[in-house]
């Protein structure tokens, strides 16, 4: 296949067993995609909602990066694992004397804000190279506790010693931790038995494709399931711009703000027919209006399925 210049957002539905890079080479290829990153790993265990980026849109992965997400967790009681997962070798099991009220209340004393330690076998690095090296040589790692935010952690149901929980949180959570963390509260100790991502940033997984389907489909039609490159900046305010402050902006100059914009970051775009996105810009206090991300609008390029400044 030619790999081409292909710009937008493709949500996927991520399998279990493969990795999230994987996934992504997987999803490049059959598009044909020069450039593509993605908005937030998951396990190989894991399945669900994984935002790939592909050319000019990778520019903002970050936004999808920093975005909330929401997961359906298995969590199974009284066995602790060395990764902290379904994949870990078991390191002990404990008799589990926990009723429901106890679970509840445990569940309630993680909403809000705490000190997360991140799992030896992340991806998060020490002096250069990540903690799973070390953690698969058997070397121990400096981890330093991390402050997460989790909005909300719901009981879904409970068979015995394993529950389901739904979870939304901030930045930077794992749940392995999080599983780790329940089972340490309630003295029985715990793992994550399965973990599903069913929403990140305004995307949901209900929207997302299958490999499996994508394989199956022509070229044409994988390209047109591609949202916008400026898909993970919709919740942000936009600015239309004259013909003439669009190109001061695109040579890295500062211009004026259309008056009524907040401060902080907007979509911008140039305000012609048909109205084509530019970037990311940021209104400051003082009223100017300043370049941050841009595309490259004046290429040629063109996203697969055209935006809209809503």
């Amino acid at each position: 296949m030619t790999f081409a210049n292909i710009d937008g957002v493709l949500l996927l539905d991520k399998p279990a067993g493969i990795t999230s890079n994987a996934a992504l080479q997987a999803a490049r290829r059959m598009l044909g995609a020069r450039k593509a990153g993605h908005g937030g790993t998951l396990d190989p265990l894991a399945t669900g909602l994984l935002t790939l980026s592909f050319g000019e849109a990778t520019k903002f992965s970050g936004m999808l990066l920093e975005a909330a997400k929401t997961y359906a967790a298995e969590i199974a009681l009284g066995v602790t694992t060395s990764t902290g997962d379904a994949e870990g070798a078991v390191i002990e099991r404990r008799p589990v004397a926990v009723d429901d009220s106890e679970l509840s209340a445990a569940l309630a004393s993680f909403v809000g804000g705490y000190e997360q330690l991140p799992p030896a076998f992340s991806a998060l690095k020490y002096r250069g190279r990540p903690l799973y090296e070390y953690a698969r040589a058997g070397q121990e790692a400096p981890r330093v506790p991390r402050r997460v935010e989790i909005s909300e952690l719901v009981l879904d149901g409970r068979e015995s010693d394993l529950f389901r929980v739904t979870v939304t949180c901030g930045k930077g959570t794992y749940i392995r931790s999080l599983a780790e963390d329940i089972g340490a509260r309630l003295g029985c100790g715990a793992h994550l038995a399965g973990l599903r991502r069913l929403a990140s940033g305004g995307f949901a997984v209900a929207d997302a494709v299958t490999l499996q389907v994508l394989e199956a489909e022509a070229l044409e039609a994988r390209r047109a399931r591609l949202l916008p490159p400026e898909s993970p900046l919709l919740s942000l305010p936009h600015v239309a711009l004259p013909a003439e402050a669009a190109a001061c902006l695109l040579q890295g100059q500062r211009t004026g703000a259309v008056a009524g914009t907040p401060v902080g970051l907007v979509r911008l775009y140039v305000d012609a027919i048909p109205r084509r996105f530019m970037g990311l810009g940021e209104v400051t206090a003082a009223g100017e209006l300043l370049p941050r991300r841009l595309i490259a609008v004046e290429s040629g390029r063109r996203p697969t399925r055209a935006g809209s400044a809503s």
